[in-house]
């Protein structure tokens, strides 16, 4: 025991991480006192050098080791390939389409807030046209990239996601309860923001839609206001939560590309009736689309 104890006493008396230049004469002699110096031999402790030593210094887990940034990893261009002139304007051109979406969905905010309702409608509907014009235009002419999606994607939460539940909600202001208007506008939101998030990380298909494009709901809210849907208020709540709930269902929806290849009398149809009763109209070719996505679901089951 006292052995040991004396073998411990020594250890102790070592100074770990102090160099040799710090200590006087440069050597670890002087750490140890005169009376152990022959029990250093005797353990066998001179073994063990100061490299030893510090190899076994105890590290704390709070401080991480810092790595250099790789200057290739900090300079990431915004748009890939060959960064001419021409190309850049053309970059320039496709994200100032997707920044007149954002400030128009900041400009339907304002009016709704000062009242001006259908005039806010009148702004989300020019943000889903300048929504759809700016990725067709990357995709024309050549300059999409991960910068643009991820822009585009924020610009969407701004416009459709925030914008198009504010005008929904001053517009419902006196014909339901405050609360229940704040909830339904707020789900949208909630919806959105999921729509949006789960669109940027899944893979994307060609035929169709994982539910309601977030771009297509805010379009049927705008135009339900712009119109002026005559339909209850509470009925109108139900449809606005309604709508939140298939943006983030798996339902397939149809999307344009399919549309326009339906058969010519289908759209004679809404067109012989919006010219007959556009509210009407409207109304019905919203609900159809909702109904088709369980409807597509149901036959894929039963395929599969």
């Amino acid at each position: 025991m006292r052995r040991s104890s004396t073998f411990a006493r020594q250890v102790l008396l070592v100074r770990v991480g102090r160099r040799d230049g710090d200590l006087p004469g440069g050597t670890e002699t002087a750490l140890v006192e005169p009376r152990y110096a022959d029990r250093r031999r005797r353990y066998g402790f001179d073994r063990f050098g100061r490299a030893e030593i510090e190899a076994v210094m105890p590290v704390s887990p709070a401080v991480a080791p810092v790595a250099e940034p790789d200057d290739a990893a900090r300079s990431i261009p915004l748009l890939p390939g060959e960064r001419t002139a021409t190309r850049r304007a053309k970059f320039a051109l496709v994200n100032a389409c997707t920044l007149s979406s954002l400030t128009l969905g900041m400009l339907a905010i304002f009016l709704a807030m000062q009242g001006e309702v259908r005039v806010a409608a009148l702004c989300l509907i020019a943000c889903v046209a300048f929504d759809g014009l700016d990725g067709a235009l990357a995709r024309k002419l050549g300059v999409a990239s991960p910068f643009g999606a991820q822009m585009d994607s924020l610009a969407d939460m701004c416009s459709f996601g925030l914008a198009a539940p504010v005008v929904v909600y001053a517009s419902l202001a006196g014909s339901v309860s405050t609360a229940a208007a704040a909830v339904a506008c707020a789900l949208v939101a909630a919806c959105a923001a999921i729509r949006l998030a789960r669109f940027n990380v899944s893979p994307k298909d060609g035929r169709f839609f994982c539910g309601v494009p977030t771009t297509m709901a805010a379009a049927v809210l705008a135009l339900t206001v712009a119109i002026g849907l005559p339909v209850p208020g509470p009925v109108l709540l139900a449809g606005v939560a309604l709508l939140a709930f298939a943006m983030v269902s798996s339902f397939p929806y149809a999307k344009l590309a399919r549309l326009v290849k339906l058969p010519p009398w289908l759209w004679l149809a809404p067109v012989v009736g919006a010219l007959v009763d556009i509210r009407l109209t409207f109304a019905l070719v919203v609900v159809g689309y909702l109904v088709s996505g369980p409807v597509l679901w149901l036959r894929q089951r039963r395929a599969a």
